[in-house]
């Protein structure tokens, strides 16, 4: 490694985080894995060297290859190092920092997250950038939605208020996404749709594949509780096929477990069991935990899906779901639930 083929790796990853949520992000999903090594050969090069904006900057551009491909525990390696030396640009150490926060959040260590999305904020208020203070606002509300649903609210409603003040799509995005979150954990579930539609809609207006699987997939959850079960099928079956179109694997179990608690809803137990099993799967091989919205709806077809097709017959079947391949479990999944 040296300086010239550092620069250029910096170069295309930053081109290719760009393209990631786009219609074609699965190519640059692929061409990001395909030289994951020399990318993160090349931060270590610019950390070596002292040059501390290159390796923010390239830290912040893999971060969404990172996340999309739920290497958690990877990103956040190579964010402690590029942030380890304490300078860089204030700006490019204050998104650093933000993006740094979801590695250990969804991670589950939560202390961790919150320091880092606090120090995003202290940056973002410090240079008067709404976009990053909106943001580092919505990551202190995704941990509070873990303890504190109504101290998560209000930190949503604040960085929707930056964010909308400063006319920021992305950040009004992210605010919609964790106002619908919190209405749904407290159970304001016609709230939660209305939040979690405006997000879809202005996800669909900004072209980010990535973010309307995402919030399909949440809305899913939100009509399924109202009992519109066939809507709630069609979204979720949606995020999984945009998550196979893009190359996005952080939505899909997710998506996964949606399905499964359709199937319990309709009574097929067997399908619901072997869905759940499949989405613990893909969950457990990257060490991900589930967060404050999904965990409920976890834990209940783990309660009920014994009770109702017995023990030994849940276990089997979940067990058959945990032992698929990630393309046998979308083919099961996308396929004819009958």
């Amino acid at each position: 490694m040296d300086a010239a083929h550092a620069t250029q790796l910096l170069e295309l990853a930053e081109d290719l985080s760009l393209r990631i949520v786009g219609a074609n992000a699965k190519d640059s999903v692929e061409e990001l894995e395909a030289r994951s090594d020399e990318l993160t050969a090349a931060i270590a090069w610019f950390v070596a060297a002292g040059r501390s904006d290159e390796s923010l900057r390239l830290a912040n551009a893999l971060y969404r290859f990172w996340n999309s491909s739920r290497r958690f525990s990877e990103g956040a390696y190579w964010f402690d190092r590029v942030l380890e030396p304490g300078s860089g640009d204030a700006a490019l150490r204050g998104r650093a920092y933000l993006n740094a926060g979801f590695m250990p959040f969804w991670l589950g260590d939560d202390d961790r997250a919150a320091f880092l999305f606090r120090r995003a904020l202290d940056v973002g208020r410090g240079l008067e950038d709404p976009v990053l203070t909106s943001q580092a606002l919505g990551g202190l509300a995704r941990v509070a939605l873990r303890t504190d649903v109504v101290d998560a609210r209000r930190l949503a409603r604040e960085a929707y208020d930056v964010s909308d003040a400063a006319g920021d799509d992305p950040g009004r995005s992210n605010a919609l996404h964790l106002l619908g979150v919190g209405a749904q954990i407290a159970g304001d579930l016609v709230e939660a749709r209305v939040w979690m539609t405006r997000r879809l809609a202005l996800a669909r207006s900004m072209g980010n594949e990535f973010l309307v699987a995402s919030e399909a997939s949440n809305l899913s959850m939100v009509e399924r509780q109202l009992g519109n079960l066939d809507l709630a099928e069609d979204l979720a079956r949606e995020a999984i096929e945009i998550c196979e179109r893009i190359g996005d694997r952080f939505t899909t179990p997710f998506a996964i477990a949606g399905l499964a608690a359709i199937a319990l809803e309709r009574g097929d137990y067997e399908r619901s069991a072997t869905l759940l099993g499949a989405a613990e799967m893909l969950m457990e091989t990257t060490q991900m935990v589930w967060p404050p919205d999904e965990r409920p709806h976890y834990e209940r077809m783990l309660a009920e899906l014994p009770q109702a097709m017995g023990h030994v017959g849940f276990e089997r079947l979940r067990g058959v779901g945990r032992s698929l391949s990630t393309s046998d479990v979308v083919a099961l999944a996308l396929g004819p639930t009958d």
